[in-house]
């Protein structure tokens, strides 16, 4: 018989947020109807300023199915808080989840750059991304390194070895959900070989915080500046020397503008 559910929501916390957060934000997504270009990221909308796009992608989902296995995917590898005894736990768990979020977005807009400036492929200029399996396939990948024994656990009944589940996975969810990311999927996988291999190491709460606060000041501005969302309350004017800009707060308020545009979605 396994465990009561409450005692493991105890053991994985920030899996278990995680999750919660996620399944908000598709309900909330579903109840206001909002469109996936909305939040989605894609190349034309990057290069436009939409950075934090970079960030509601990521907890963002096309439909039931694609929520569910990714969460049902997420719940298993929250075993992670658990390693603590292997240099794993939940300081690593949040650090490097926050580090996943940026570089798997970055990676993907990156390939992005190459594929249409490169080989030309303009299909790849109009392709919208949502979705946290970035973050979920790097995980996946961390855990088949630091514990290859493991297995990964999905809709409660399908059990995958965890060394082959990166690869087993992108094969099973292009097949259920056609519209599956492999460049999405990728970079996630991508970045969990850096992190497992090492090569992106030295995160600590410092560092986190740090970087935290960046990705919040980034989030801010650039929603502000693409217009997506009217701050009222905050300006930025010029002073006496222009390359230095100051911020005065104004009567509260606020508004919403959304732009719709002809898009492919990818799910990730």
């Amino acid at each position: 018989m396994g465990k009561p559910l409450l005692y493991e929501i105890l053991e994985k916390p920030a899996t278990s947020c995680i999750i919660g957060i996620c399944t908000a934000i598709w309900f909330f997504i579903q109840k206001k109807n909002i469109g996936y270009s909305h939040v989605g990221l894609s190349y034309e909308t990057a290069i436009e300023g939409h950075h934090w796009r970079i960030i509601t992608s990521a907890f963002s989902h096309i439909s039931v199915i694609h929520l569910v296995f990714n969460m049902s995917a997420l719940w298993s590898l929250g075993v992670v808080e658990q390693l603590g005894h292997m240099g794993l736990g939940i300081e690593f768990y949040l650090h490097y989840t926050l580090v996943m979020v940026v570089l798997s977005g970055a990676l993907v807009l990156a390939a992005y750059h190459v594929l249409i400036n490169r080989f030309k492929i303009e299909y790849f200029r109009r392709v919208t991304a949502v979705g946290y399996s970035c973050v979920v396939f790097g995980w996946m990948t961390i855990l088949s390194i630091k514990q290859p024994s493991s297995k990964l656990d999905l809709f409660g009944f399908l059990s995958l070895p965890i060394s082959f589940a990166p690869f087993e996975s992108l094969i099973f969810t292009s097949i259920i959900v056609p519209q599956a990311s492999f460049l999405g999927h990728l970079s996630g996988i991508i970045v969990g070989y850096s992190i497992g291999w090492g090569l992106i190491h030295g995160m600590n709460n410092y560092w986190a915080i740090s970087m935290l606060g960046w990705i919040v000041l980034v989030f801010v501005f650039s929603l502000k500046r693409s217009g997506a969302y009217d701050f009222n309350f905050l300006e930025i004017e010029s002073v006496t020397d222009p390359s230095l800009p100051s911020v005065r707060f104004l009567a509260s308020g606020n508004g919403r503008t959304l732009q719709m545009s002809s898009t492919e979605v990818n799910i990730v």
